[in-house]
Formats: structure tokens, sequence, C-alpha cells
């Protein structure tokens, strides 16, 4: 399993309540960081898929796009502004 994938999706930016903490996310390596490191709340139904489709997408069993939109939807969850930027 290689966490250093190269296999990419469209950034989604994270910026926190904290202007200082902003984050663009466009892995799975970087999704998991964020999540785990970065995220107010680690308990959310969201939250949770998202974490999986992390180690899921590495494991080439889901599509990166799928975890971009879990990333999104998790931010929601989580009261996190998300802006998905697109290529």
């Amino acid at each position: 399993m290689e966490w250093d994938t190269s296999i990419e999706f469209a950034p989604v930016i994270l910026r926190f309540k904290d202007p200082d903490r902003v984050f663009c996310v466009r892995t799975a390596m970087g999704a998991a960081n964020a999540l785990i490191k970065e995220f107010p709340s680690d308990d959310g139904e969201e939250f949770l898929l998202a974490i999986k489709l992390c180690l899921d997408v590495v494991e080439g069993n889901a599509d990166p796009e799928q975890l971009r939109v879990a990333i999104i939807r998790a931010a929601n969850e989580a009261g996190v502004t998300a802006i998905a930027a697109l290529h």
C-alpha cells in the first residue's frame, strides 16, 4: 500500500475557523492528514466515511472522486468551509 501515491483529484480547499488554518487537499494522503490532524470533530458519520475512503482509494477499491465528495460532506458536517476548486 502506497500512501504517497500520485492519484489526485480536483483540489478541495479547507478553511477552518482560525484564518491561519487553510489546507488544499488533492490526494488520499493529504485528505487523511487533514481529517485526522485538523478536523474539529472526529466522530461524525461523514467523517468516518471519508477516513474509510482514504484507505479505499489507496488500495484501489474506490475512485478518488468519491473521496473528494466525502471530504466536502465531512467538512460540511464539521462546520469547516470547503471550497471545491476545479481544474
